[in-house]
């Protein structure tokens, strides 16, 4: 006797069709490996991407020298340790504007005033913001799709979020137009009349959240700057297990 594999009616095995729910045997055992190796195939495409994937964020060459590892180890250490004073700070503190960063992106923001201003005045009060953050962003690709360097990229993305903390400040600055900005004058007496982000929130109806939208970025800049840190960790210990004088895997 032989069960039918759909509805497991007992029958005799000579049977080509179930003689209580009528599905042909063979017909149905084809469709069902069919199934079987779409089903493989796909989990094997997942698998290979998710190989791909962490083979891109976590390459390290296959031997590395010691030196080199330390060297980065202390890059890392400086930027973990120098991101707790963008961190700790608040956004009215102005912690950031008043940092050697902020002249490392300041060019970066003038710079995307100019190429955003051909879309218009919106879209060119918000380039100054876009500009500093997209920077490290084609930085962080470069680095990690290009050179094949995710610790690199790992710095890069720690400068993307500081920039979003060094935005902070200047958000939070849209309604009482106090902070210092390009030149000496505040927002309230610059004699341009022009606040980046006064003019962006005011168009958006968004004034009055000024304060909440700049702890957004803040925050963003927090969770980003930690997260590329534990990023560079991974990578630099994956790259002292591959040291020279050892072999993958070893002590």
């Amino acid at each position: 006797m032989m069960t039918c594999p759909k509805c497991a009616h007992a029958q005799n095995p000579a049977n080509t069709e179930c003689a209580k729910c009528g599905i042909v045997f063979e017909k149905y055992y084809r469709l069902r490996e069919a199934r079987n190796n779409t089903a493989g195939a796909e989990a094997d495409g997942a698998e290979d991407a998710n190989g791909i994937f962490a083979g891109v964020i976590m390459h390290v060459p296959d031997t590395t020298n010691i030196v080199y590892v330390c060297g980065r180890a202390l890059v890392l250490l400086a930027v973990f340790l120098w991101g707790w004073t963008f961190i700790l700070a608040s956004p009215a503190g102005n912690a950031a504007g008043n940092s050697f960063m902020h002249l490392v992106n300041l060019p970066f923001h003038e710079a995307g005033h100019i190429f955003f201003g051909i879309f218009g005045q919106f879209i060119g009060a918000l380039g100054g913001s876009l500009g500093q953050l997209i920077i490290p962003c084609v930085c962080l690709l470069v680095l990690l799709l290009k050179t094949r360097d995710p610790f690199g990229a790992s710095v890069a993305l720690w400068w993307l979020g500081q920039n979003f903390i060094d935005l902070a400040p200047y958000i939070n600055d849209a309604r009482s137009l106090t902070l210092p900005l390009l030149g000496g004058n505040t927002g309230g007496s610059s004699p341009y009349g022009f606040h980046d982000w006064q003019f962006i929130l005011t168009e958006l109806h968004l004034l009055k959240y000024d304060h909440t939208l700049a702890g957004l970025s803040h925050g963003l800049g927090c969770a980003v700057m930690l997260t590329a840190c534990l990023w560079g960790s991974a990578v630099l210990v994956k790259q002292y297990s591959n040291r020279e004088g050892t072999t993958r895997g070893g002590p």
